[in-house]
């Protein structure tokens, strides 16, 4: 559905909605909910845990890192699928299946014996977690009306911010007296019962239909999107390339099949069978919001990576203390989600989005300075802005980019934004650890310390995303409110 021309400077229209939110439907988001604190959680306990995984596991940072950017490369292999899938099986059938996976794969991380079987796990947990946040985002956009939409995704953002805030610091304190294992020790109970809840009181919305899932086009995501983010995580390694081929060659060749993947998508789409409908692309409001949340994300995920790293091996922090730089900020930004959700509402986009991208790229900017002996509280003030600038740009792009597009299409827009949104943040994940990691092995080998070796590092790397997250501040300028047309009946 393309953007077109109206009396509202700041207005396109949409598709109708419900009048209300139906109770049923509001009982599966907050499952859906459960669910989404329990993933988040497991994520960002990892951020802090990789420092000491490297150590405990005897890997360099860039083979570390790929317990994250694994994590997130399989959720973008996994999450091209989720349109498909929320249209072929039920509410109820695909919940089970992605928190069934998640359970798995946190009891895999439990008992791994070493570095293989805990990526395993990860990888595992992933394929769960991939489809946790489209089947979400895709309920909300069918069950709330367009006028709630705003203030309903601020409630999100208050639940499922408290795991960003819990998490570091959970991470941190875990790792200093229990140790890794104990992470998903935690979650996998937690996990046990959202999964529980959701057989007890999960049901179904919408209606299903009988359509053949295209294998070839899954492969031909995961060569594509595998082979970009693993050469770009090659670019700074120490030492030969992992199987001696280059990272400009497999990058290529990740964009070869990306190419193939979208052919085979467009000619698909054609008799109502593509994988990914790519469709959602006629949408103007609705590209430049994805073309903003995956620079943002590319940013954001390499910052969060790197961040942990800097604050343990160049700062010389613990890992609980540099779970408590991160906590003020985490809590804030979901104290913050209603009160963002009722701004959009009333003012549109532009008034949250171009303040948060400018405080997003500023903290990061602020952050290519920092080095040895940069006091905690300027770090987590830091952090707060960081997470201002985030609560107040999320809200508005996930609202008006699928709130943009045809009903029809809300499955397929939700898929492709969050596989952007996790190809850009393995990404820069990659980036960021590779510009890292090549500095603190060329300071290492020059006789500097750990600390001494990885501070131009952090510079560098942290100077990087900066300069990236200054290109949403323009985008965001040609983002728009979609119109609401009369409620639905």
């Amino acid at each position: 559905m393309s953007a077109t021309p109206d009396n509202h400077t700041d207005s396109i229209p949409v598709p109708r909605t419900p009048a209300a939110i139906d109770p049923a439907g509001m009982r599966v988001i907050w499952l859906l909910l459960i669910a989404a604190f329990v993933a988040i959680l497991n994520e960002t306990t990892m951020a802090i845990a990789i420092p000491e995984l490297n150590k405990s596991l005897g890997i360099p940072p860039e083979l570390g890192q790929w317990l994250t950017s694994a994590f997130m490369l399989a959720m973008a292999v996994v999450i091209p699928t989720t349109g498909f899938l929320l249209q072929r099986f039920t509410t109820r059938q695909v919940f089970l299946a992605a928190i069934g996976s998640f359970v798995l794969g946190t009891a895999i991380c439990l008992v791994a014996p070493g570095f293989v079987m805990l990526l395993v796990g990860r990888v595992v947990q992933a394929a769960g977690t991939g489809v946790m946040m489209p089947l979400l985002m895709t309920t909300m956009m069918n069950v709330v009306p367009a006028h709630s939409r705003g203030r309903m995704m601020g409630r999100v953002g208050l639940v499922i911010s408290l795991a960003p805030a819990l998490g570091p610091t959970l991470s941190g304190v875990v790792l200093d007296s229990l140790g890794w294992r104990w992470i998903f020790g935690i979650i996998l109970p937690i996990a046990v019962i959202a999964m529980l809840l959701g057989a007890k009181w999960m049901t179904n919305l919408g209606e299903t239909r009988q359509a053949p899932i295209d294998v070839l086009s899954i492969v031909l995501s995961a060569l594509a999107f595998g082979g970009i983010v693993f050469g770009l995580s090659q670019l700074g390694a120490h030492g030969a390339p992992v199987g001696g081929i280059p990272p400009a060659v497999v990058i290529a060749v990740g964009v070869a099949f990306l190419a193939l993947f979208v052919w085979r998508q467009l000619v698909l789409q054609r008799v109502e069978d593509a994988l990914l409908d790519l469709r959602v692309f006629r949408s103007r409001n609705y590209v430049v919001a994805v073309v903003i949340m995956a620079i943002v994300a590319l940013s954001m995920f390499g910052t969060f990576t790197l961040l942990p790293l800097y604050l343990q091996d160049v700062a010389g922090l613990d890992p609980t203390q540099a779970g408590l730089v991160l906590l003020p900020g985490s809590v804030l930004m979901g104290l913050l989600g209603p009160i963002m959700g009722r701004i959009y509402d009333a003012r549109g986009p532009k008034t949250l989005l171009l303040p948060g991208t400018i405080l997003i790229s500023g903290a990061m900017l602020v952050y290519s300075t920092v080095g040895t002996h940069t006091p905690m509280l300027f770090l987590m003030f830091v952090q707060i802005a960081m997470s201002v600038g985030l609560a107040a740009s999320f809200t508005p792009l996930f609202t008006a980019s699928l709130g943009s597009l045809d009903r029809s299409l809300y499955s397929h827009g939700s898929a492709v934004l969050n596989t952007l949104q996790q190809v850009a943040g393995a990404a820069g994940t990659a980036v960021l650890i590779s510009i890292y990691s090549s500095y603190l092995h060329a300071g290492e080998a020059a006789g500097l310390s750990t600390a001494d070796a990885g501070e131009p590092g952090t510079h560098a790397a942290f100077l990087v995303a900066g300069c990236i997250a200054i290109v949403p501040i323009v985008l965001a300028l040609f983002i728009k409110k979609p119109e609401e047309e009369p409620a639905a009946h």
